[in-house]
């Protein structure tokens, strides 16, 4: 029909946008195996480049196939592996893990409820902390994370310039207001003073949660914390001078808005947490209906 009628003509006498038609056949043509659907060199990369750039150079090629993928471009994972390599488009390596924890203390020990099981079958029946440390130039930021481990997703944090008992409060204190866990919680840990003073084994008790600690200087069994701290400083801290607290509080709580909403997980399917928790919560909808 387009060599008697123009576009634009066909589209008025149908009652249809011209615009609404072109977009429709561009979604079409994306769609369509073989060359017409086919990306060129230049376009891939300019979307590999700019998820480089979102993801502050943390996907390596399974993850930004993944991603392609998901925002509707059709491409093989090869083709995305060779083209991150010809043009220099890699995920930052993590650097070695140094130990924070401060267990020379007195203070009696949880007993290890975990054994380094740490997939639950279900959100807020196994949540895990730890600090870490990030330099700024008027001194140390110290930040407490608590992760549910169903589907790796930040719940409570807190940050601030000292490393008081209080640090680790706050960031349980947001976690529990915030999900409202039943009764029987497991929270693990490892055996750093903060976590095992009174102050903070009152409030776990308050909210009927059971304390678990990792062995003495085995970073393995808290290994999940100690995995998304190498992922935040990777991203956002490594590489970085913080002229200020607030400017380094800043570049942590946006990476963690993007970890939860948004980063990919081999683990999870290649979801992010939220979408890995909100599917689970469908699933159980369903069952329910």
């Amino acid at each position: 029909m387009r060599r008697q009628y123009p576009v634009s003509l066909s589209c008025q006498v149908l009652e249809l946008s011209a615009s609404g038609y072109f977009a429709w056949q561009r979604r079409r043509d994306a769609e369509r195996p073989g060359p017409a659907g086919r990306h060129s060199d230049e376009a891939l990369l300019a979307h590999m480049r700019a998820i480089h750039a979102e993801v502050k150079g943390e996907y390596g090629w399974p993850r930004m196939h993944k991603e392609l993928l998901a925002r509707g471009i059709r491409v093989g994972n090869d083709r995305v592996r060779r083209l991150m390599q010809q043009h220099g488009i890699k995920a930052k390596t993590k650097r070695k893990f140094v130990v924070t924890t401060d267990s020379r203390h007195n203070l009696p020990v949880a007993p290890d409820l975990v054994q380094r099981r740490f997939n639950p079958e279900a959100p807020n029946q196994l949540w895990c902390g730890d600090i870490t440390y990030i330099a700024t130039d008027e001194g140390w930021l110290y930040l407490a994370a608590v992760l549910d481990l169903f589907g790796r997703q930040v719940v409570g944090w807190s940050l601030q310039p000292h490393m008081q008992t209080s640090l680790v409060k706050d960031a349980l204190a947001m976690a529990w207001w915030r999900r409202r866990p039943t009764a029987g919680l497991i929270f693990h840990s490892d055996r750093g003073s903060q976590y095992y003073g009174g102050y903070f084994q009152a409030a776990l008790k308050g909210w009927g949660m059971r304390s678990s600690m990792s062995r003495k200087g085995n970073c393995w069994d808290n290994a999940p914390t100690e995995s998304f701290w190498g992922r935040l400083k990777t991203a956002s801290v490594h590489g970085h001078k913080f002229a200020t607290r607030e400017e380094a509080r800043k570049a942590v709580m946006d990476w963690m808005a993007f970890y939860n909403h948004r980063r990919l997980h081999s683990s999870l399917g290649y979801l992010s947490p939220m979408q890995y928790e909100q599917r689970w919560y469908e699933v159980q909808r369903k069952k329910a209906a």
